[in-house]
């Protein structure tokens, strides 16, 4: 598998090039073929993750081409995104617990064997290399992964977690929080994955058979406690009249397109340890990715102190305000927890955000439920699409 481009552009050819096999996606999307061939699925996620292309424009694209009925699946599968998204909107407490038990937790000898890919088991131990050198892992192989972490190897899930989240392009994390916690039994209590051989050698075409290697039959993890969930807090989407400018970050990179902004800019952390220390490979991604937007909207990437090197540009360009797409719960909302640009921010939340996270309330069924309504409403060009 090529590395991704980390264009807008790059992203609409992969897309142009994947609608054809969309009515396919359903009956093939659980093979992992290995990194060669990922012709049965859409390798759309890094776009997705930083919104070079959006939601809409994916499922939009594929609907225009097949029937709902015949793209159910994938569908789903871009609205799962969606899901731990707003889930974890509404419970920013599970992402501050997991890394305060992260730094808690120390490496261990079998922690370091496990990342370096020396565990003995063929498959997981490819699945570690391939994850370091390319920046993606098939969706299968990354829950066969975490359960051989978790039940096999009986690792913390919360270095599992890190793990993912410093290497995959496609890091999101409230995807990965909460699908390694999903896999350990703690999201949907007492239901958890366990990685079985007889799956692994049939969904990866016989390449790797790890039988008698697995642990099969181990408990869930023990439930972990409550956490309380908070009503969503959406901002209203501002309309002001003053100078505005626009301020672009990699944790969504859609162009807000108000009239009134007359300056864009974008920032990025010089030390990226800031952001969990992800590697050089999703570092280069994120950045080109807010490069590239960057370069079609004129705007200069912002270098310094996050606060300070805002407030110059803002003061700079004369800006009354600034508007930009809240952050979401993750390392970026915990780097503008003290942002003070010197003038007022506005924050905008997108309006497939704003219809779906209301449904993430409990498992995924209830958000699923609403779906068919929802894409027949996104498709009649509706704007309330309940």
């Amino acid at each position: 598998m090529n590395r991704p481009e980390p264009t807008r552009e790059a992203a609409l050819r992969r897309l142009t090039a994947f609608v054809p096999d969309a009515g396919k996606y359903a009956g093939r999307r659980n093979f992992d073929f290995g990194p060669d061939d990922r012709s049965n699925v859409s390798t759309l996620s890094p776009y997705l993750r930083t919104r070079l292309v959006t939601e809409k424009e994916v499922c939009l694209a594929v609907l225009e081409r097949f029937a709902r009925s015949t793209v159910d699946k994938f569908l789903q599968e871009v609205a799962w995104r969606t899901y731990w998204k707003g889930w974890l909107e509404m419970r920013p407490e599970v992402w501050s617990r997991y890394r305060l038990d992260l730094e808690q937790r120390e490496h261990s000898p079998e922690h370091e064997r496990a990342i370096r890919g020396e565990t003995g088991i063929e498959c997981f131990d490819f699945w570690v290399r391939e994850l370091i050198e390319t920046g993606y892992l098939h969706n299968h192989a990354r829950m066969w992964f975490a359960g051989i972490w978790i039940f096999t190897l009986r690792l913390p899930w919360q270095m599992g977690a890190d793990f993912f989240l410093r290497h995959l392009l496609d890091g999101d994390p409230a995807s990965n929080t909460l699908s390694w916690r999903w896999v350990a039994g703690l999201h949907t209590t007492g239901k958890h994955y366990l990685a079985r051989a007889s799956n692994i050698k049939r969904f990866t075409g016989g390449r790797f058979d790890p039988a008698g290697q697995l642990d099969e039959s181990a408990p869930a993890l023990p439930p972990d406690g409550e956490f309380e969930r908070r009503d969503l807090d959406f901002p209203e989407n501002p309309r002001p009249g003053a100078r505005l400018g626009q301020l672009l970050i990699p944790d969504d990179l859609t162009p807000i397109g108000m009239p009134q902004v007359e300056s864009t800019a974008g920032w990025f952390p010089e030390d990226s340890r800031v952001l969990g220390d992800p590697s050089e490979k999703v570092v280069d991604f994120h950045r080109g990715a807010l490069d590239d937007a960057l370069s079609r909207t004129g705007g200069p990437r912002l270098r310094g102190r996050l606060s300070e090197s805002v407030r110059d540009w803002a003061t700079r360009e004369k800006l009354d305000a600034i508007i930009m797409t809240r952050p979401t719960v993750g390392p970026w909302r915990d780097l503008f927890a003290g942002f003070d640009p010197g003038v007022p921010v506005h924050h905008f939340v997108s309006d497939w955000d704003r219809q779906l996270w209301p449904h993430a309330t409990a498992g995924f069924f209830r958000l699923k439920k609403r779906l068919p309504k929802f894409f027949d409403a996104l498709v009649s060009g509706q704007r309330s699409l309940f």
